[in-house]
Formats: C-alpha cells, sequence, structure tokens
C-alpha cells in the first residue's frame, strides 16, 4: 500500500508537469511503476494512466487544437504505434529496457545539439517523426519527446502545442492499448486497483497542470521534463545492465 501511495503521488506531480510540456507522463512514471511490476506489465499499465491523462487534457485545451498538424501526423503516428506494440511483446526485457535508456539519453543530447548549431528540422519529415514518435509509443511508452522536437517548432503558441500534442498522444493510447490488453489480459487486469489509483491521481494533475500552463513559461517546464528524461534513461540503462 505504501509503494502504491508513493507510484500515485509521482503519477499526480508527472500528469501536473507535463501538461505544460506536452510530454513525459510515462517517461516520469514508469520508473516508478517498475518498482512494482515487470516492465511488459508496467509499460501497459502507464499506456491506460497515459490514455486517461490525454484524454483530460483535451476535454480541458480541445478549444486550442491545431488540427492542421494533427493531419500532418496522426495517421503515421496510428502506425508506428500498432507495429510498435505488436514488436513490444517480442523483446524481452533486458534489451526493451537499454534500447529505451539509449533513446531517451541520445534524444535531449540532439535536442540541445540543434539549439547550438540552429539547425531546423525540415516540415517534410514531419510525417517521418510522426511515424518514429509513434512506433516508439507502441514499443516503450516514450513517444512524448521524439514528437515534442517536431511538434514545438509548427506550434509556437503555447496553448495550441499543449492541446494539438494531448490528441496525438491519445491517438497513440487508443492504438496501442488493444495490442497490449490483447497479449496480457490476465496480467493487466490483475493490477486494475493500481490503474485505478494512478488514472484518479493523473486526472487531478490534470487540473493542476493546466493552471501551471497558463502562468509558467514552457521552456522552463520542458527544461525540467528534459531532465527526468535523461534521469529515466540511465535508470533504464542501469537496469538492463544489472
Amino acid at each position: 500500500m505504501e509503494e502504491i501511495l508513493i507510484v500515485s503521488l509521482g503519477a499526480f506531480l508527472a500528469a501536473a508537469l507535463t501538461v505544460p510540456a506536452g510530454f513525459g507522463l510515462s517517461t516520469i512514471l514508469t520508473p516508478l511503476v517498475l518498482l512494482l511490476l515487470p516492465v511488459h506489465e508496467a509499460v501497459a499499465v502507464v499506456a491506460i494512466v497515459h490514455c486517461a491523462h490525454n484524454a483530460g487534457k483535451y476535454i480541458a485545451l480541445k478549444d486550442a487544437v491545431d488540427f492542421h498538424a494533427f493531419r500532418r501526423y496522426g495517421v503515421w503516428l496510428v502506425v508506428g504505434s500498432i507495429i510498435g506494440a505488436l514488436l513490444q511483446n517480442q523483446v524481452p526485457n533486458d534489451p526493451l529496457l537499454l534500447l529505451v535508456g539509449i533513446f531517451l539519453v541520445i534524444l535531449p543530447i540532439l535536442t540541445i545539439s540543434e539549439k547550438w548549431t540552429g539547425y531546423r528540422i525540415p516540415e517534410a519529415n514531419d510525417r517521418l517523426g510522426g511515424f518514429g514518435s509513434g512506433f516508439m509509443g507502441g514499443l516503450s511508452g516514450h513517444q512524448g519527446a521524439l514528437r515534442a522536437m517536431f511538434l514545438t517548432r509548427r506550434l509556437p503558441d503555447k496553448m495550441a502545442y499543449a492541446a494539438t500534442a494531448s490528441v496525438l498522444a491519445l491517438c497513440v493510447d487508443v492504438s496501442r492499448i488493444p495490442v497490449y490488453l490483447f497479449f496480457r489480459t490476465e496480467e493487466i487486469s490483475e493490477e486494475m486497483t493500481l490503474i485505478v489509483v494512478l488514472v484518479i491521481s493523473a486526472l487531478i494533475g490534470v487540473r493542476v497542470g493546466k493552471k501551471w500552463l497558463q502562468s509558467l513559461k514552457s521552456t522552463q517546464i520542458h527544461n525540467m521534463v528534459m531532465f527526468g528524461i535523461i534521469s529515466s534513461g540511465i535508470f533504464y540503462i542501469m537496469e538492463a545492465l544489472n
């Protein structure tokens, strides 16, 4: 019970932080859930929480959604998500953790290097970014960081960015969760108490996060979540190697 309370508090804080950032819930929450569950079950449980969180964000921010950006990314996100989710069931725990860990450490470094070089990702590659984001979302749940690299350049308005990111993330969740349930129905159903507690915590976090979105600078929240991404990546690599 004590561990569930700690994880639920983490879900609340992660949900609140990631409303302004547009990503990071899975990155922050998955290491906590891994304290309770094996990696494949943890990814599935976090996916359900992630879906509820993004549905809550969409309801709170739906008036600001940029549907032009949604159309550019949406289809390829879903395709990548389904492929990644199908592969997720075939990849053993340690290689999956190692893959995700390396990805999460390298990605922020690439983001920083772009700021140094001034290189701008061409818009023609948006579909590739959408597919890659969906694929990583289906494989490990970590879809948002890659999506943010493309989406923040197209949507400088923080409300439009957060709202559109929530819809895109919701598309990934809705497409990957049935695949997880198909392969691991019994294991996931045994964790319903944990799922309900985390979903409630995440939805409460949405309400707090919306207030932060209106009052804080997006760059501050992005930097905090980027630090969390690198920390989680190091954690995953250590877990895989041990």
